[in-house]
């Protein structure tokens, strides 16, 4: 039974995916009142991942018509639903892509909740972040620091979470040789993290834009996507998500190295070829989305080393215009709804 707050949630929803041009997101008003175990949240800053731009633009398909997206959420504990006591009224709360699992299933007792068949994410399975006002499990929330800014710490939540998952799927040995190819939100914090631990770390992206940023997070070279690095990669990381990029980081690695790629969204690999793209034991691997294991152990060492968000913040209102930026190459490091 929910907790009737009386209060609406004003934001917007993908009614019709389609085209960014097209303007696949519409305003909604909906009311919003905490169930069993779940807390309704005020929204203090959402980031916008791409995630978000797959969703409206028909990439990922729907989970249920008119859903709010946006799962980097920052806000406060405004109500608790029956049975939720883990977070008092006031208290900073993350929101992030991992919703809930069922708890049950051998991959959740393997510690390998993310791979859960029953699992749900909050913007797609539910509403998110691109409203003033949500609604999240308390179980799945993370605990913030109140004195940090918001709109800086939202893109830890998935970009940072995912390309710390990213990083440990990548295989990376210690001192390594790693290649980031596309430089946005996840890559720029995943960057600073590699950097942290002892990596020499070459970007390989697109945008001039991102390059110079990479540099200046401490990247050891920044080159086209397609260009090859100055020596050979250990561990490469797929964040563009463009398939027929896949051979070409299988070839930039050495012997033993292993492409995690990132995205959840994908286009086509082309056909690969064995004796250059996977002998000598290349691996190449997946990740799906995140333990909340992860979520914790990322926040502690982006903590503790200090690792530092780059944002161009949008007003709520503008949500729209932030999905075309991104999807446009126009955001340096991570774009980040802030309400009205």
């Amino acid at each position: 039974m929910s907790v009737d707050t009386g209060l609406v949630a004003h934001g917007w929803a993908v009614h019709r995916p389609g085209p960014i041009g097209d303007h696949p997101l519409e305003r909604t008003e909906r009311p919003v009142s905490p169930g069993p175990g779940e807390i309704l949240v005020r929204v203090e800053a959402c980031g916008v991942c791409r995630t978000d731009l797959h969703l409206a633009e028909g990439d990922l398909a729907p989970k249920r018509p008119d859903t709010v997206p946006g799962h980097e959420i920052v806000g406060r504990v405004l109500a608790a639903g029956p049975g939720a006591t883990r977070f008092p009224p006031g208290r900073r709360v993350g929101g992030a892509w991992l919703r809930s699992t069922c708890g049950v299933c051998r991959y959740c007792r393997a510690g390998q909740e993310n791979l859960c068949p029953h699992s749900r994410y909050t913007g797609w399975d539910a509403d998110g972040g691109y409203a003033d006002l949500t609604v999240l499990p308390e179980r799945f929330a993370y605990p913030l620091p109140d004195d940090a800014d918001p709109a800086h710490l939202a893109p830890l939540l998935c970009a940072g979470i995912i390309g710390y998952r990213a990083l440990r799927r990548s295989a990376l040995p210690s001192g390594g040789r790693l290649g980031l190819y596309g430089f946005g939100a996840s890559a720029h914090l995943t960057l600073q993290v590699a950097v942290a631990e002892g990596a020499t770390v070459h970007v390989l992206t697109r945008s001039e834009r991102a390059r110079e940023l990479a540099l200046r997070l401490g990247a050891s070279s920044a080159g086209g996507s397609r260009d090859a690095p100055p020596e050979p990669l250990d561990s490469a990381i797929l964040f563009a998500p463009v398939g027929d990029l896949v051979p070409t980081v299988l070839e930039a690695l050495d012997r033993g190295g292993t492409l995690a790629v990132a995205g959840i969204h994908l286009t086509d690999i082309p056909q690969l070829n064995y004796a250059r793209h996977l002998f000598q034991e290349r691996g190449l691997r997946s990740v799906t989305s995140n333990t909340r294991e992860d979520g914790m152990s990322f926040l502690e060492h982006a903590e503790r080393h200090g690792v530092r968000t780059t944002v161009t913040r949008y007003a709520l209102a503008d949500a729209g215009r932030a999905l075309a930026d991104l999807a446009a190459d126009r955001v340096d490091g991570a774009a980040v709804l802030l309400p009205d």
